[in-house]
């Protein structure tokens, strides 16, 4: 596959149209229909393509979730470009287990650590949460506001509320 490029397919969800970035051997990018940043990680030329093996192992992979089971993160080869910082929240998500949720406080305090900071900003973690770019995939989601507060999702709170309920 040409490096330089960006493909692109669709699948049809429950929650709406999802389209799927790749680079040929892992996923970019994941979004919602009307999703905030869309795209906004890919610089490369993009070009449909939906026979690739990536995008059949991936939409296995939603066809079970949105069936009701818990495929592994890990069963995707995932290569979201960001920051090293987006990058270690974003990994911190992927370890959120299914039907659970956490704060970006609680993100903030493991940042922290993994740092050796007295403390982090939430904020800078509420950032890079929002700044996802493989929804669902990596469960952003399952972040919430202190108290458990529901707080802002890129493509929505309704869709935030969608998916949380169908994890429990």
């Amino acid at each position: 596959m040409n490096k330089n490029a960006a493909y692109l397919s669709h699948y049809s969800s429950p929650i709406g149209q999802l389209t799927l970035a790749s680079d040929g051997d892992a996923i970019l990018g994941l979004w919602i229909k009307d999703q905030k940043h869309f795209k906004s990680n890919i610089s490369e030329k993009t070009t449909k393509k939906d026979d690739l093996a990536i995008f059949n192992k991936s939409r296995e992979w939603l066809d079970a979730y949105f069936a009701g089971k818990n495929p592994a993160i890990s069963a995707l080869p995932l290569a979201p470009k960001g920051s090293v910082f987006q990058k270690s929240v974003w990994q911190i998500l992927c370890e959120i287990p299914y039907g659970q949720t956490t704060t970006y406080g609680e993100i903030a305090k493991t940042i922290a650590k993994k740092l050796g900071k007295e403390k982090m900003s939430a904020q800078a973690v509420g950032g890079a949460v929002g700044r996802n770019p493989i929804s669902i995939i990596i469960p952003c989601h399952r972040v919430v506001g202190t108290n458990g507060s529901l707080t802002g999702y890129a493509a929505g709170l309704d869709t935030k509320i969608h998916l949380l309920a169908h994890e429990k």
